[in-house]
């Protein structure tokens, strides 16, 4: 009765009621996972700022490969939920257990490679000196855990879907909670520094992943995958590969402008890059609920373009816009008010006061486009909630590639004030792309169903 009320306050129901009853458990859980980052983040810059620095130095690797499983991810939510929305449930079993076998396979074989590839990688990306043996231990322990990830992303994908954002969030804070326990035993108890923040990751999602398992064994779900007697279907996995890979490629392409990204600030030295790293966690965390609002909207347009509701999907957008934009400019002042008090928390170390120095400049300089980041998440979550995840590629893709990246060889080769152009381009850039996805957005061509649905009620 629970699942069907769910679904029937997606297409039926109030809105705002619907947005906050499946983005809460999505906000608690982005909250979760970001203080549990934010954790090992402050056990890590006890080690010193260049370990702290590597985390953040090694984290667009990690996820460029990553990217993958969320763009199947993201296609498991589309393509399952428009079917839950049309009563096809069959059909999204079947899709589901596509999804889940293409995840699993694509899984271990990027932990392979990505664990023997990481010395070379960072290489590549000029780490030097002890930033690159610290960065290198980090980053090959952090891929083993990927088919875990992957795993977890499916089971997320299937929960979301059908408007279950509770069971996921639930799971997860077990999980946070598991590895901030074992960081300081890994980090210090067992003298392992920051190889043992990377294992502590690993267990508590592995024990995320298995939990995610029984879960979908055990419980009465609208979908339940089962890949006994699988075999591998072209059609639906032509449809799942074209869904997912646009996404997957914005993804991808933003993990690569990341890379690039960290180079450049890596040459300033490790100061910036810590800096950075710090001030991103922060603004993850201030962010983290417009962001499951973001998520909600993203089943909740699924659900209604499936039962061929367009004006409610539309009616969907400009509230869910409303609550980013409110939490942006609150998060906004609190940041620019606290902003010395908020960095001397978050940098336990004081062995170079320059990360302090800094830190303090880049956020200032985000806190003023915070609300535009609500924006940015409201507009993926149309346009991927749609299936036409091409739209959410290219704001993803040009962000960083046409607009952020140039802005900053401008700033850096052009200008002398330093890491300051690194901070003024990130904030711009934000502001661009969101004019582009606004555009995108009254073209309307992001109504069209991804999938063929006999609308059975």
């Amino acid at each position: 009765m629970e699942k069907r009320n769910r679904k029937d306050i997606i297409l039926n129901g109030d809105i705002y009621k619907a947005l906050i009853i499946l983005s809460f458990p999505i906000m608690v859980n982005n909250l979760i996972q970001t203080f549990y980052n934010l954790a090992d983040g402050i056990w890590v810059s006890k080690l010193g700022s260049v370990q702290f620095a590597a985390t953040s130095f090694v984290w667009p690797v990690n996820f460029l490969f990553i990217s993958i499983g969320f763009g199947l991810s993201i296609a498991g939510t589309s393509i399952l939920s428009q079917f839950i929305g049309a009563n096809e449930y069959e059909e999204a079993n079947e899709y589901a257990n596509q999804i889940i076998v293409i995840s699993m396979i694509t899984s271990v074989i990027f932990a392979i490679i990505g664990y023997i590839i990481s010395p070379y990688v960072i290489k590549l990306m000029g780490a030097t000196g002890d930033l690159a043996k610290y960065s290198n231990t980090y980053l090959k322990i952090t891929f083993l855990d990927m088919p875990f990830m992957f795993l977890f992303f499916n089971f997320n994908s299937i929960m979301t879907a059908q408007g279950n954002t509770l069971t996921p969030t639930i799971l997860s804070g077990i999980s946070a909670v598991l590895n901030v326990v074992l960081d300081p035993i890994f980090i210090f108890n067992l003298d392992m520094g920051i190889a043992g923040a990377a294992i502590a990751t690993l267990l508590s999602r592995a024990i995320l992943a298995v939990l995610g398992i029984l879960v979908l064994m055990k419980s009465s779900t609208m979908i339940r995958p089962s890949i006994k007697d699988f075999k591998f279907d072209k059609e639906r996995v032509d449809k799942i590969i074209g869904v997912a890979l646009p996404s997957s490629v914005g993804q991808s392409g933003s993990a690569l402008g990341f890379m690039v990204l960290n180079s450049f600030i890596a040459s300033y030295g490790t100061s910036t890059m810590a800096a950075y790293g710090m001030v991103n966690r922060i603004t993850s965390l201030v962010m983290q609920p417009a962001g499951g609002i973001g998520a909600a909207l993203t089943s909740i347009v699924g659900q209604n373009i499936g039962a061929g509701q367009i004006d409610r999907v539309k009616e969907g957008f400009r509230k869910a816009l409303k609550f980013t934009v409110i939490i942006g400019v609150i998060g906004c002042a609190f940041m620019l008010w606290k902003d010395k008090e908020i960095i001397n928390i978050f940098m336990q170390s004081k062995d170079d006061m320059e990360v302090i120095t800094q830190g303090i400049s880049y956020l200032r300089y985000s806190a003023l486009f915070t609300p535009l980041m609500g924006i940015f998440n409201v507009l993926k979550g149309v346009f991927q909630g749609s299936g036409h995840t091409k739209y959410s590629m290219s704001m993803e893709i040009g962000r960083l590639w046409f607009v952020r990246l140039p802005m900053i060889l401008l700033f850096k080769h052009l200008t002398n004030i330093g890491p300051t152009g690194i901070w003024i381009s990130m904030s711009v850039s934000n502001l661009i792309v969101c004019i582009y996805g606004f555009l995108i957005y009254r073209r309307n061509t992001w109504q069209k169903n991804i999938v063929n649905v006999e609308r059975s009620f």
